[in-house]
């Protein structure tokens, strides 16, 4: 489907995910990353925290993009009241996946939209997702292809980490990075996006 936008699109994002996603809408847009650090920010609970960060990252990018409209995300795992960052040994990703082994574990992500009038809006959805049991011998295998570094909770459920999963409650594309449908909806709301 293609729709129709008088607004410049910036996809504050490096996530290749995220691109192919957005480029479901069908409307031309430029990707420019977000280089800001996200250890800074202090939030009440974790749909907090994640929005701050969605949002720190989107107001980056805008702050040299004037007139465009910018659009960013961020995406967490929690488990059982832990954060489960993108994992930075292969011991860290084995332990996430020892942790989500036979169990539930949320996914987060917030999505953050500054307009070309300088306008924040923001939200956030949560997927719930249930894992098998995993064999220590399966998680050894996935982590050495080395797929885990650049993903919350040390998993892609659009890759390798498909065979984990037993099934989910929510969008899975929430799980991948970019609620499309709610963004869609965000977008046609805002009058970024033309039907």
């Amino acid at each position: 489907m293609k729709f129709k936008t008088k607004h410049q699109l910036v996809l504050a994002s490096a996530s290749p995910r995220r691109k192919e996603l957005f480029s479901k809408l069908g409307v031309p847009f430029e990707v420019i990353p977000s280089s800001v650090e996200e250890t800074g920010v202090h939030a009440s609970d974790f749909k907090d925290y994640v929005q701050k960060v969605a949002l720190l990252k989107t107001k980056d990018v805008a702050t040299n993009c004037p007139g465009k409209t910018v659009i960013g995300a961020d995406t967490i795992v929690v488990f059982n009241n832990e954060l489960l960052h993108k994992p930075k040994t292969p011991e860290e990703a084995i332990r996430h996946l020892e942790k989500l082994s036979s169990n539930r574990h949320q996914v987060m992500t917030a999505v953050a939209i500054i307009t070309k009038d300088r306008q924040a809006e923001s939200f956030v959805e949560v997927t719930d997702v249930y894992f098998k049991n995993l064999p220590r011998k399966l998680i050894e295998k996935y982590v050495e292809t080395k797929d885990p570094f650049d993903k919350a909770g040390g998993y892609g459920i659009q890759t390798g980490g498909a065979l984990f999963i037993d099934r989910i409650e929510g969008d899975y594309n929430t799980v991948v990075g970019l609620p499309i449908a709610s963004l869609f909806e965000k977008l046609v709301e805002l009058d970024i996006i033309e039907l």
